[in-house]
């Protein structure tokens, strides 16, 4: 029964944490999740070391990380179902995208919503291929911290994944 009680512990401070890094993360901004630094790699190693000892306590057993694991696994796909079936939850965890260009115009306010700065869009149209922030037509932060870019015209749209994640171009 002790071991049982060992591992409900271990399972509901596990819980706990999750929630607690997914709030953490959509007060600090959406931007964050696609910005992939040395900074962000060092933030993301000591944030899973630290809760670590929160999660299994001295529990150090194979059984113990599994439990732990199994946990996250399990609260990630509530999670995900949840907010795949309450559309307005999914609003208030990921927040919706944002304009920040559009026919040729930065949207400051946007942008102060978001916390980027100027540099930041540029770098992005950049990548995207395209020289100059008066030739994007649309530019949005998406919920998951990309920036999608439609330039010419709306002729060509390209989505891509910011640093620390596989690039994807799509052309229309």
């Amino acid at each position: 029964m002790e071991l049982l009680s060992g591992y409900l512990k271990i399972a509901s401070s596990s819980f706990a944490v999750y929630l607690f890094i997914i709030v953490a993360i959509r007060l600090f901004g959406k931007k964050e999740l696609a910005q992939l630094s040395i900074i962000d790699l060092v933030f993301i190693l000591l944030i899973s070391n630290a809760v670590q000892n929160a999660m299994v306590g001295s529990d150090s057993s194979l059984a113990g990380g599994l439990v732990a694991a199994s946990t996250l696994f399990v609260a990630n796909y509530l999670l995900k179902y949840l907010l795949y079936r309450f559309p307005k939850l999914g609003i208030a965890v990921q927040g919706v995208e944002l304009m920040l260009i559009y026919k040729g115009q930065l949207n400051v306010s946007n942008m102060n919503k978001a916390r980027i700065t100027r540099e930041e869009i540029l770098e992005a149209v950049r990548e995207h291929g395209v020289s100059e922030i008066r030739e994007v037509d649309l530019a949005v932060l998406e919920t998951d911290g990309n920036i999608s870019i439609i330039s010419n015209n709306y002729k060509n749209r390209t989505t891509k994944k910011r640093k620390g994640r596989n690039k994807v171009m799509k052309n229309q």
